[in-house]
């Protein structure tokens, strides 16, 4: 396949999933009406673990994977604490703010990569973190204390899971290089689900209301926005210089406030939407300067 027609297809590829992640968000939001949380959140993450292993053995995948500490303690930060924090966050506010409030992750990933990767902050990243900051400010609005103060904390501690999952993913990834991610991913996903599993069995909740739209919520999720996505997403990062696959991947957020806008009628203030804007500034600037580097985009950065 020529270069230029196999990076079109690439770009597809992420865009497609730049839907399916962003449209989720408003999916689990009104899958919530008919399933506790924690229920919701074990379900899509066990099952999707289970369909994940099925791929890797129609692929021919190598089923093992080596250093399963490290695999462990990623599988508690990126399933367990982030899927667990965002499902809770959706329960508590918007799903176009914790969509962005989530999306925050690359910015903690600059930071925790200064102590943990010792990679110190440099020029533009600056000014990207300037903007992430006076963002957040504009969204939490500090000043008013309300319930959705709860959402939004939660929102950001999914995306610091996130961020120090990814950061841990980098060093696994560069002590062994030769792990297979598909096989990774569906390990991490099975031991993070359990604790999930334990608490959606542990904490009461309204028993679940069945339909069609659940089921289809639960489908979509197992199958579109994990199977599917995680092979779009590899497609895509073996066609594509470094910071394009990150850049385009930002529109996944953007999707998420739209849907909500225009399906659930979640219309964000003036202040919340400059805080939007500042975020998505922010995060565009860090893809930026990941292109201008041409630093290396860690797999394991793809998560809805």
């Amino acid at each position: 396949m020529p270069i230029a027609s196999s990076r079109l297809h690439a770009v597809a590829a992420l865009l497609l999933l730049a839907v399916i992640w962003g449209y989720n968000w408003v999916v689990m939001k009104q899958a919530l009406l008919f399933i506790g949380p924690f229920q919701f959140g074990a379900l899509r993450t066990f099952l999707a673990a289970i369909f994940l292993f099925v791929l890797v053995r129609l692929l021919n995948k190598p089923l093992r994977v080596g250093q399963m500490a490290r695999v462990t303690l990623i599988g508690i930060l990126q399933t367990s604490g982030f899927t667990g924090l965002i499902i809770w966050a959706l329960v508590e506010g918007g799903a176009g703010r914790v969509a962005v409030l989530t999306y925050t992750m690359p910015f903690w990933v600059m930071l925790l990569a200064w102590p943990m990767l010792g990679e110190k902050l440099r020029g533009l990243q600056w000014l990207a973190a300037l903007a992430s900051v006076s963002g957040l400010i504009c969204i939490l609005e500090p000043w008013h204390l309300s319930g959705s103060l709860i959402s939004h904390a939660l929102a950001i501690m999914a995306g610091v899971c996130w961020a120090l999952a990814v950061v841990l993913a980098k060093q696994l990834h560069h002590s062994a290089p030769e792990m297979d991610l598909l096989s990774f991913t569906a390990w991490q996903m099975l031991i993070g689900s359990l604790p999930l599993v334990a608490v959606g069995l542990l904490v009461p909740a309204a028993p679940i209301a069945w339909n069609p739209y659940l089921v289809g919520a639960i489908g979509y999720n197992i199958v579109a926005c994990n199977a599917l996505a995680w092979l779009l997403w590899l497609f895509a990062l073996r066609r594509l210089p470094a910071g394009v696959a990150s850049m385009i991947s930002l529109l996944a957020p953007v999707i998420g406030v739209l849907a909500a806008w225009l399906q659930l009628n979640e219309i964000p203030s003036r202040l919340e939407l400059t805080g939007m804007l500042l975020i998505g500034l922010a995060l565009g600037i860090i893809a930026m300067h990941s292109m201008r580097r041409h630093e290396e985009i860690d797999p394991a950065i793809g998560q809805e």
